[in-house]
């Protein structure tokens, strides 16, 4: 059941995100932007959250999960150090996550040729 609702949940967030390309003159750049925005404040205003339980990886995964990542570690950053968690907190947050997305894009480069679009 679990699997259901992540794909479910995930799916929901990738229709949105397909129906603001097509029917928006947003480009695909500033769609990923607003998600990690909207999920920031989703986030912080501790909205999201109950979508993470219930959904599991179908919440977590798309950019939104990023954003709530990022708002979270805001907070308990804030509560450990201060104000300076504001600063410090979304980056220990999300260290991990960051590192592992540029390796993998650094390992595919050297692997796989490059073609010219035209």
């Amino acid at each position: 059941m679990m699997f259901l609702k992540a794909f479910l949940i995930g799916g929901i967030i990738c229709v949105i995100g397909q129906l603001l390309i097509d029917l928006t003159k947003l480009t695909p750049a500033r769609i990923l932007v607003l998600f990690v925005c909207i999920g920031v404040l989703l986030g912080g205003l501790g909205v999201y959250q109950p979508l993470v339980d219930f959904a599991g990886a179908g919440a977590t995964v798309p950019l939104t999960g990023f954003g709530n990542a990022l708002a979270k570690g805001v907070k308990e950053a804030i509560q450990k150090d201060g104000f300076l968690g504001v600063i410090t907190g979304g980056f220990t947050a999300c260290a991990a996550g960051v590192t592992v997305a540029m390796l993998s894009g650094l390992i595919v480069s050297m692997i796989c040729k490059p073609k010219d679009k035209g």
